[in-house]
């Protein structure tokens, strides 16, 4: 089974991979992200997309200096489940017309992301902690934080927007 299309030989080079592909991954976001404002209807929701959309144009900016520092150059590999996910949350958008559906929808899709993020975020700044690189874990560490206080806002919002049973009906 083949689990890279790259030929990874050492920790050294699936530490530049993983960066390479989370630096496209923050631009995949860059992308996407914007789109989902747009077809979000609750204002904070809106809101704190908006917020994490400037969050994720500095972790690109985080990890293409990680990347610099790294290798002197800043290359991209595909990452190829973030595409799935946004695909993902396109189609989920689309196909919910209620607003708190796709509300919720969006909430779910993204808080996919923050965790697909903080996984890899998590694995590489493992990665650079052995290798000895201990600025950029430091960096990657940062964003790790921000990443799950993304999350934790979202599912704020989730609970706002979409309260339980039991709340709902007293």
């Amino acid at each position: 089974m083949k689990f890279f299309s790259a030929n990874l030989a050492n920790l050294r080079e699936l530490y530049i991979n993983q960066l390479q592909m989370l630096l496209s991954t923050e631009r995949q976001l860059v992308v996407a992200i914007p789109k989902m404002i747009e077809k979000a209807s609750d204002l904070q929701l809106k809101q704190a997309l908006q917020s994490h959309l400037q969050e994720t144009e500095v972790q690109a900016t985080r990890l293409e200096e990680i990347l610099r520092q790294t290798t002197g150059e800043v290359e991209t590999v595909k990452s190829k489940a973030l595409a799935a996910l946004v695909e993902e949350a396109e189609d989920m958008i689309k196909d919910a017309s209620d607003e708190s559906v796709r509300d919720a929808a969006i909430i779910a899709a993204a808080q996919r992301v923050e965790h697909y993020e903080i996984a890899t975020y998590g694995a590489v700044r493992h990665f650079a902690q052995i290798l000895g690189e201990s600025t950029p874990a430091q960096l990657l560490d940062q964003t790790i934080k921000e990443e799950g206080h993304a999350d934790h806002l979202l599912t704020s919002i989730a609970n706002r927007v979409n309260p339980s049973a039991d709340r709902a009906a007293a």
